[in-house]
């Protein structure tokens, strides 16, 4: 799965349906019967003085993954629970994303290299 970790700091916001997103360059954006939840820049959600939760840092996992893949997801958050690492996670078209406190994040990715590690030996 080949994790990588993003160095920049990552926020989750929750702002208003009116709130014009164009100047917050957001990375992600959903919305909810509540608001719009972003995920932003930490500097930028500082800059635009809006709160925040959850500072995170964010691993990329570099395979393609399947929109229909069954458990790929649920192995890995199982192995960071083990470990009490909360996680965020994110489905794009290509790759998924974990989103992990940033204090925690490089062990984090830790855990799934070597879980990427197991799971290639596991193929050998």
């Amino acid at each position: 799965m080949k994790p990588a970790l993003d160095p920049r700091e990552w926020v989750f916001c929750c702002v208003d349906r009116t709130f014009p997103l164009e100047g917050l360059r957001p990375l992600l954006s959903f919305r909810e019967n509540e608001g719009v939840t972003i995920v932003v820049e930490r500097a930028v959600a500082q800059e635009h003085k809006l709160d925040f939760a959850f500072l995170s840092r964010r691993i990329t996992l570099r395979v393609e993954s399947d929109l229909y893949s069954v458990g790929f997801i649920a192995s890995l958050t199982a192995q960071l629970a083990k470990h009490m690492i909360p996680t965020n996670v994110v489905s794009g078209f290509y790759h998924d994303y974990l989103f992990v406190p940033v204090e925690r994040s490089e062990e984090a990715l830790r855990v799934l290299e070597e879980l990427s590690a197991q799971s290639a030996r596991r193929l050998l």
